[in-house]
């Protein structure tokens, strides 16, 4: 989603935006953020507030746009989470009620963009000068600047195929400071679709976190651009992009927006920071320690917790042996768990590991903090990493992952089983009740019997909707 909002966009987003009727975008969450952030504007600035609220909304349905087919009327379609909508009505419908999280954060940042070019426009300050680069890099109008010139290859090269086997997916972070994260947005924006990419972009003053599809030559550009750009090149390299087998396939949009966390632990990083994480170890020195970890299975007590620190369904398929896995929905229920299991905790040395080492770099700074431990450490480059370096090493079963291939195989070990039968099963699939986002295990044998819901109550649902439209949804996130 864009969060640029220089004027060179144009007056057809204006048009847009004045066509619009005033829908109610309704907030989900218990303390209402729009009615929050609204609070927080000074007078002048208040005054926007609807203009700019109506502006992000148009500008994400405007992102959805597609072609309809030369036989119909009308000339364009909209087509998000996996749906396709052939008025307005629909699609606006659908984004007031499916994505005010989206749409708040856009409003905040064209009202934050506002303010900041009133701000410069009132009061150029001479310091400044001093961090060229940030000067040009606040400049919107530059974004294009910062693309890399793709004249020589032609669109089929950088389309990726879904049947295509020269697709791939990147899967990378990087904690750095960021001044102006809004700029780096709108950049980000701009290069996934002039590289005709896919996947999710989370941008913070404290980083970046992306997991974006394409072909393998699209993917390229990607880590090339990121690698030469100033405000990363000094702290990521190309280690730090991981890899798998995918494409633009594999995500059903592109999403890119700013955040307070790249990483949704639920708590300020001004409070819990990435710069007080465990320490690092390589895939080979926690192989090593997770052997040691083994070696003393027979011992009455161990000094040392293996910990995932992953969601329940994603530590059901695939998990180190010997593992800690923590009953926890949602990486936000993370810091919880740690305060009600503290005891158990302390004075251990703590192994963590998550799919590519994000959550591990804020989760061991919130360990640590706790100080009851005797250490702390993380493996680099997460589950990704490793099972790069030791397929058949101590983690058994598939990797999950957050995109339409639920899971990576590197091994052949099935550590799952059918939710109704038992045998022996590691497949999700998206609960069969329309609306419903839980991951369900369910065998072909009980698939074919009718047994596709995550519960029974679902099950029930599912077969009193049945002569009903059906909707598609999103997988758990």
């Amino acid at each position: 989603m864009p969060s640029s909002t220089s004027s060179d966009q144009g007056d057809d987003q204006e048009a847009c935006v004045l066509t619009f009727s005033d829908l109610d975008l309704k907030d989900t969450n218990l303390d209402n953020p729009s009615i929050s952030l609204k609070a927080e504007l000074d007078g002048i600035t208040k005054k926007k507030y609807s203009f700019a609220k109506k502006k992000a909304f148009a500008l994400f349905v405007k992102t959805k746009q597609v072609l309809a087919p030369p036989f119909e009327c009308k000339e364009k379609w909209w087509k998000c989470c996996q749906q396709l909508f052939v008025d307005p009505v629909g699609i606006h419908r659908h984004v007031a009620t499916q994505h005010t999280d989206e749409i708040y954060h856009q409003t905040a940042s064209i009202l934050k963009q506002m303010a900041v070019t009133l701000s410069t426009s009132k009061n150029f300050r001479p310091a400044d000068r001093k961090n060229p680069f940030k000067e040009h890099l606040t400049r919107s109008d530059e974004v294009s600047a910062w693309l890399p010139d793709i004249s020589c290859f032609s669109p089929d090269m950088l389309i990726s195929d879904h049947n295509c086997e020269e697709g791939e997916v990147l899967l990378y972070y990087c904690y750095r400071d960021l001044e102006d994260p809004h700029w780096v947005c709108a950049w980000q924006t701009a290069l996934c679709e002039h590289l005709h990419l896919t996947g999710k972009v989370r941008i913070a003053n404290e980083g970046i976190n992306g997991t974006v599809g394409g072909s393998k030559l699209a993917t390229r550009l990607y880590v090339e651009v990121m690698l030469s750009c100033p405000l990363f090149k000094d702290c990521l390299c190309k280690d730090d992009f991981k890899t798998s087998k995918g494409g633009a396939h594999c995500f059903p949009e592109l999403r890119v927006g700013v955040f307070e966390e790249i990483v949704p632990m639920g708590i300020s990083p001004s409070e819990i920071s990435y710069k007080k994480s465990g320490i690092h170890l390589t895939p080979g020195e926690f192989h090593k320690e997770v052997e040691n970890l083994l070696s003393q299975a027979g011992q009455e007590q161990s000094d040392t917790i293996l910990l995932d620190c992953r969601n329940f369904y994603e530590s059901k398929i695939g998990r180190f042996q010997g593992c800690l896995a923590p009953d926890i929905r949602k990486f936000s229920y993370f810091p919880s768990y740690v305060d009600k299991n503290l005891e158990l905790f302390r004075e251990k040395r703590v192994l963590m590991y998550c799919t590519g080492g994000i959550r591990c770099e804020r989760g061991s700074a919130y360990l640590k903090a706790k100080g009851v431990c005797k250490e702390v450490f993380q493996l680099k480059g997460g589950i990704h990493k490793y099972l790069e370096e030791f397929p058949d090493g101590f983690y058994k079963g598939k990797l999950f992952v957050f995109d339409e291939r639920y899971a990576l195989s590197y091994n052949s070990n099935v550590v799952s089983a059918c939710s109704y039968c038992g045998a022996q099963w590691d497949q999700y699939k998206l609960c069969s009740t329309p609306q419903c986002r839980q991951l369900v295990l369910t065998c072909p044998a009980c698939q074919g019997q009718g047994s596709t819901a995550c519960c029974v109550t679902c099950q029930d649902k599912g077969s009193k909707q049945a002569s009903g439209p059906t909707q598609d949804s999103f997988k758990e996130e």
